[in-house]
């Protein structure tokens, strides 16, 4: 480190030095403030203008433009690539599979690209420099930062990449699509209008809603598909749970119907048998949605989303393993501990004259997370 840096205290320059500095002699005297001595620095291209560095800065250029491109690509495919679930055999059904394949690999190259472009212009374009610095704990003061600031720039100037304007441009394209794409996969789904079928939409309604007067059973995966299990009140135990889908009569030996039933997000309900006089505390209006013992609750968190998948007969509570929300069964599900601040929305059930247990209507308040239109309920 230099002794006579400057004339002020400790040999460190006075403002007014400061002042008269140009930004090379500024960042000169960070080197020297930092100890920090460069051993080796040499250009890549030290004549400019050469062919071989107009095709290296070419190169780069290159990734960057296929990283922009790959995000264009990649938002283009998110909001318009058809994405609405589609039956095997159906038209459409093509396109449809191919939807996360095709966003995953546009919003992949485009960030490996990025990547690679990154490389390559450090590799073929910075210098290749070499230096030592003292390292020291503690606060850097006023003069280290200003000077710092100052050998930011003058790296800036000794990496050439100021003059390159092919770099800059592709670069700052590419950077632009990519925060675009990273925008569109989280405000993407305000693109589209869920309110757009009116009081027919999906957030209002499950695949427990009654439809031209036919019955929608409760029905339990046996792990074979078209193997139907509609459950009745002496296939559970007491203190038991068990999880249930959506069936209708009109669905059997339709394999893709019954597995849209099953795959359907807001449709798994958890049906719950507390034992024999277990005390329950009801919500008004909801006192007779129970039969007997059997309680049947959404299995959707009211949270995020996840799927509340355990249940305690000891203490009758039911857990989310996500966030670790518990909801109390014979609070009617009301959350007792975490962030969930909903209860879960229960589902009215009943037995038929055959003896299965059956959906009396859909739920009567909208099923998961909440959204700005879902109305208050206690």
């Amino acid at each position: 480190m230099s002794s006579d840096v400057g004339t002020g205290p400790g040999n460190r320059p006075t403002q007014e030095e400061l002042d008269a500095m140009s930004p090379e002699q500024l960042a000169r005297l960070a080197g020297e403030l930092d100890e920090v001595e460069v051993v080796h620095n040499t250009p890549n291209f030290p004549i400019p203008g050469t062919r071989a560095e107009k095709r290296a800065e070419r190169a780069v250029a290159l990734w960057f433009i296929i990283s922009a491109i790959s995000g264009l690509a990649f938002v283009v495919a998110f909001i318009w690539w058809p994405w609405e679930y589609v039956n095997a055999g159906e038209p459409g059904v093509g396109m449809y599979s191919l939807y996360t394949p095709v966003i995953g690999l546009t919003f992949g190259l485009s960030i490996l690209a990025l990547g690679i472009a990154v490389i390559q212009a450090v590799k073929k374009l910075l210098p290749h420099e070499v230096a030592v610095q003292q390292r020291h704990d503690g606060r850097s003061d006023d003069l280290d930062r200003r000077t710092v600031m100052a050998q930011l720039a003058d790296a800036g100037t000794q990496t050439t990449l100021g003059r390159r304007k092919l770099i800059l441009r592709s670069a700052g394209l590419s950077a632009a699509v990519i925060g675009v794409g990273t925008g569109v996969i989280a405000l993407g789904g305000i693109v589209r209008n869920p309110w757009a079928e009116g009081e027919e939409a999906p957030l209002w309604h499950t695949g427990w809603r009654p439809e031209n007067g036919e019955t929608v059973y409760l029905r339990t995966d046996t792990g074979i598909l078209g193997e139907i299990a509609r459950v009745r009140p002496e296939d559970m135990e007491p203190g038991s749970m068990m999880t249930v889908f959506p069936y209708r009569e009109s669905e059997r030996g339709n394999d893709e119907e019954l597995l849209h039933a099953q795959r359907a997000s807001d449709g798994p309900v958890m049906l719950i048998r507390l034992r024999p006089g277990t005390p329950v505390t009801s919500r008004p209006g909801q006192e007779n949605f129970n039969y007997g013992d059997f309680y049947a609750w959404s299995k959707v968190c009211t949270h995020l989303g996840c799927p509340t998948s355990l249940y305690q007969a000891q203490d009758n509570r039911i857990l989310c393993p996500c966030h670790q929300s518990q909801f109390l069964a014979t609070l009617d599900a009301e959350p007792v501990f975490g962030p969930a601040a909903r209860p879960l929305p229960q589902l009215p059930i009943r037995v038929n004259e055959e003896g299965y247990f059956v959906a009396e209507s859909d739920f009567v308040e909208p099923v998961g997370p909440a959204f700005w239109e879902r109305p208050k309920t206690t």
